[in-house]
């Protein structure tokens, strides 16, 4: 099970919070530990399956379904930036991700551990704030 806040936090310092828990798949493969999950309705894109690729401190998410007609690929890495699409109802528009920090405590071993992702993000002509993702395995 997975326990997911997302936070959104608005050029206003607004907060908009986000909390769901989820079935998930862990699973280690190589050197890189994998979470995958299906978004609710809760988090506005139901039919979609996010995954993530945790490699140390360097997270790959691509989000993938019916839902959404372009898969979308993230890519977290801290001081990094990242230039992609991210689809919307209207068409895909342009993206900038730029990683604040990613705390990696996943224990894939054990199978449990934490994954925070605090990142700035930047949909031309939408929208510009700052997030963060806490996935805890429970």
């Amino acid at each position: 099970m997975l326990k997911i806040i997302g936070k959104q936090i608005t050029s206003e310092q607004e907060e908009n919070v986000l909390e769901f828990i989820t079935e998930g798949k862990f699973y280690r493969k190589g050197s890189s530990v994998y979470l995958l999950y299906k978004e609710s309705e809760v988090s506005g894109m139901e039919g979609c399956t996010t995954s993530l690729k945790v490699k140390g401190d360097t997270v790959k998410m691509r989000r993938y379904g019916e839902s959404v007609p372009l898969d979308t690929v993230i890519e977290f890495e801290k001081g990094k930036r990242f230039e992609g699409y991210y689809d919307t109802p209207f068409g895909a528009v342009e993206m900038e991700v730029l990683t604040n920090e990613v705390e990696n405590c996943l224990q894939g071993d054990l199978g449990k551990g934490t994954l925070k992702i605090d990142y700035h993000i930047s949909l031309r002509g939408l929208t510009e704030g700052r997030s963060k993702l806490d996935i805890e395995i429970i």
